[in-house]
């Protein structure tokens, strides 16, 4: 792992530049904060120091981070020179707890509470597509943990599997947006009940949760599987 920033020049963000402003800035980055492990309470530190008080491989942090708020941002080969491959697997495997024991069960308990005055018929069909949903996100995210990960974590001890490479997971890292648009289709379109403070605030989970799953799977596209693909070579 390379520890000079020289690849991230072109970044907005650097180790001086305070956390806190970096996440006044970008709200967003909040959550990839608390995946990396950092807690809130960092007071004036800047990204460095809080990077290594909370012992964060910052150039990791770093270039998911300007990554994450580049609107511009494309894939480029210098995405994965810098980065500690081992601190990238811990963030995307927080980012999967945070979905599948958290973030997806919320929605579905509002969801519930939210559709319960409409039919029984209608409520159903809501339900069975967000539970749909939901197991395509938890299929996806569990060949991951059991497949992707502990190849990745052999092949950093050295350990080469004959019959597997990151290529496999690039080719059937399938995106998961479909049953989502048709769920809020469905509610935008046809949910035939008044309007509800409670189902609009699920509204926007659902839209906010789309936005951070497709923002999750391009730091897997375009940070960690050229990642790996370099740690192959070697």
């Amino acid at each position: 792992m390379i520890k000079d920033m020289g690849n991230m020049k072109n970044g907005k963000y650097r180790e001086a530049d305070k956390m806190s402003d970096l996440i006044c800035e970008n709200y967003p980055m909040v959550l990839v904060m608390s995946r990396f492990g950092i807690d809130l309470g960092f007071g004036e530190k800047n990204i460095g120091e809080v990077c290594r008080q909370n012992e964060i491989d910052t150039p990791t942090f770093l270039t998911v981070v300007n990554f994450l708020t580049d609107a511009e941002a494309v894939p480029v080969a210098g995405y994965n020179k810098d980065i500690s491959i081992s601190s990238l697997i811990t963030y995307l495997h927080n980012a999967h707890d945070y979905f599948l024991n958290f973030r997806l069960p919320h929605i579905r308990h509002k969801l519930t509470e939210a559709i319960a005055s409409c039919p029984k018929d209608v409520a159903y069909v809501i339900r069975r597509f967000f539970d749909e949903y939901a197991e395509e996100v938890h299929k996806h995210m569990s060949y991951e943990e059991k497949t992707v990960f502990p190849y990745v974590r052999n092949l950093l001890k050295g350990e080469k599997d004959p019959k597997y490479n990151i290529s496999i997971f690039r080719k059937r890292h399938d995106q998961i947006e479909g049953k989502i648009t048709e769920l809020k289709n469905l509610l935008l379109k046809y949910y035939p009940g008044p309007d509800s403070n409670l189902l609009n605030s699920v509204l926007f989970d659902i839209f906010a949760t789309e936005q951070d799953l497709a923002s999750h799977n391009r730091v897997e596209d375009y940070i960690f599987v050229p990642a790996i693909l370099s740690l192959e070579k070697q």
